[in-house]
């Protein structure tokens, strides 16, 4: 016996993602219902070696339903979130909406997978920043073992972060570059992104930080530990899909980069690739459609006294995004729902 699962989104870059990734991971489904606002009603998505429709989220009846993963904005999980957890579907949430909230779980199922069993408060669990996600999962071995005081994070992030209007956008303004009477102003973004890195995510905070770089501290605290100190600095870059962050970090005692090494070839869902020779690391081109988050250039910091520097690549609608929500969803059934 297995799950009745919805995915709402399904025709956005993090629905269908999802849907791959439930069919690739073999997670149990009895039954699996796409839904989609009004105006996508009845677009074909794809599951495994079928074909569905999507149904209206707005008529929909969640009721019977076991797991609902969302992809919908935070406006719309406002209204519907509600309405399937109180049927007693439980909602894994992919936006912001929920991150904060003291009575919803914020999960990575490698760093604190314990915490989806307080789902039960409001039958809601969320789902991390992008950049939070890959970021925590690199942090979170090396924090159990020298214990992390301060956590430096420049990020590098994909156009596919803001949805398919920033990867068009990019892929118009690029061809616009070589047609010399096209103009493709900036619409989803605040500049071209075209052969351009813009440092603005989200909208700025009375502190000049963005509200992208605030989303890393307050989760960073949530999930692993109140006590780390971390600044970020979020940077849009003219790549498609994958997000790469420059991690400097200090600990409370020494770490030997040899020893971290060790460590985090050894973490759950990490794979190191550190060779110091031309192409020894990883870039965020050939992390395109894996699970894993990969970790290069590790080293001293020979600035401070405990301090190592990394650089962290994750495909961001993988781990970012539906890939972890798919997670939350297993490790909700094998530790509350027992079915499958």
């Amino acid at each position: 016996m297995g799950y009745r699962v919805v995915v709402a989104g399904a025709t956005g870059n993090v629905g269908r993602e999802m849907l791959n990734i439930l069919a690739e991971r073999e997670f149990p489904v009895d039954e699996l219902a796409a839904l989609a606002s009004r105006r996508s009603l009845g677009t074909e998505v794809s599951f495994g070696d079928k074909t569905l429709k999507t149904q209206d989220l707005e008529q929909f009846d969640f009721k019977g339903w076991d797991i609902a993963l969302f992809a919908i904005g935070s406006d719309a999980t406002k209204k519907y979130a509600p309405i399937a957890a109180a049927a007693g579907c439980v909602v894994i949430d992919n936006s912001s909406l929920y991150r904060y909230d003291p009575d919803v779980p914020l999960v990575v199922p490698e760093v604190n997978a314990d915490a989806v069993l307080g789902y039960t408060k409001k039958n809601i669990i969320a789902n991390p920043n992008c950049s939070t996600a890959q970021m925590v999962v690199a942090l979170k071995p090396l924090h159990d073992r020298a214990r992390i005081k301060r956590v430096v994070v420049s990020t590098y992030q994909s156009v596919s972060g803001a949805g398919k209007e920033g990867m068009d956008e990019l892929w118009e303004q690029t061809k616009a570059v070589y047609n010399p009477i096209a103009d493709v102003p900036p619409k989803k973004f605040t500049k071209e992104i075209a052969f351009n890195v813009i440092p603005h995510i989200d909208v700025f905070l009375e502190d000049g930080s963005t509200k992208e770089e605030w989303k890393m501290v307050a989760e960073t605290k949530k999930i692993l530990d109140k006590s780390i100190k971390l600044t970020a600095t979020c940077v849009r870059v003219p790549v498609f899909v994958g997000h790469s962050e420059a991690i400097n970090i200090e600990f409370e005692e020494f770490l030997d980069e040899d020893e971290a090494r060790d460590i985090l070839r050894e973490a759950p869902g990490i794979i190191v690739i550190d060779k110091r020779e031309n192409g020894g690391y990883v870039t965020p081109k050939e992390c395109v459609g894996d699970f894993a988050t990969f970790i290069s250039r590790i080293r001293q910091d020979s600035t401070i006294e405990n301090g190592l520097n990394l650089w962290c690549v994750s495909d961001n609608l993988r781990k970012g995004a539906a890939l972890n929500a798919v997670q939350i969803a297993e490790v909700l059934g094998q530790k509350a729902l027992k079915k499958g």
